[in-house]
């Protein structure tokens, strides 16, 4: 199973490294970031499955840094962890409420740490390692990767979580409506050929691989997932 990546948004170096350290020591993948420009960088480049966001940053606050990416549909599941020295109350209560899946203030023991990491990765559903097959294709969730005859696929966040939705729900019809709650969420107004534009993505990713037609349109009903052919 592919380790799980954490990416580490430090802007003092050493504390950045000693995080590194121990996480890499726990089996993690680590990326570090300086900055918010930084970070927002490499959530794009290689999704992790979490963050650690400390308060005090350069560029912006790290409060504020995670309340953009909850508000971004495509990394709004992204799991948060902030590390900071401010200890009030209302300070943990704005982490809390801007996003933020925990907490930790600093100084902090690494134990702790990996500790409350594996908490907050167990109840984002994203720790284990749960692998989804069907035809060639198989994902890997922990490693959020998805492979097609051992190969990489590379899927933008949102084409990644259509087909993990589609791939475990396999051989059943869902409406362009459907699939934008399921998907997007029930929150969000978008147009229903938003769903059509980001399925002629998928499809396009996985033509390479003769895997398109998994992804199969049913007329004047939707989308269903089926690896037996069109």
């Amino acid at each position: 199973m592919a380790a799980e990546k954490i990416l580490i948004v430090e802007d003092e170096q050493p504390i950045r490294e000693m995080i590194a350290f121990h996480l890499s020591r726990a089996g993690y993948t680590t990326l570090e970031a300086c900055d918010c420009r930084e970070a927002r960088r490499l959530i794009a480049d290689d999704l992790p499955s979490l963050a650690l966001i400390d308060w005090m940053l350069p560029d912006m606050s790290g409060l504020e840094l995670t309340r953009m990416l909850k508000r971004d549909k495509d990394y709004e599941d992204l799991a948060i962890i902030m590390l900071t020295a401010r200890a009030l109350e209302r300070d943990k209560v704005a982490g809390l409420e801007g996003g933020a899946d925990d907490y930790i203030t600093k100084p902090f023991s690494p134990r702790e740490l990996v500790a409350r990491i594996q908490a907050v990765l167990r109840r984002a559903g994203k720790s284990g390692d749960e692998l989804v097959s069907a035809g060639v294709l198989e994902i890997d969730a922990a490693g959020h990767r998805v492979r097609a005859n051992g190969t990489e696929i590379k899927l933008g966040p949102t084409e990644y979580r259509l087909l993990h939705f589609l791939m475990t729900h396999p051989d059943r019809v869902y409406s362009r409506s459907q699939l934008l709650d399921r998907v997007w969420g029930a929150n969000v107004y978008v147009e229903e050929r938003t769903v059509d534009v980001h399925v002629r993505r998928l499809r396009k990713a996985l033509n390479n691989a003769q895997a398109d037609d998994y992804i199969q349109t049913v007329r004047g009903s939707g989308y269903r997932f089926s690896s037996g052919g069109a």
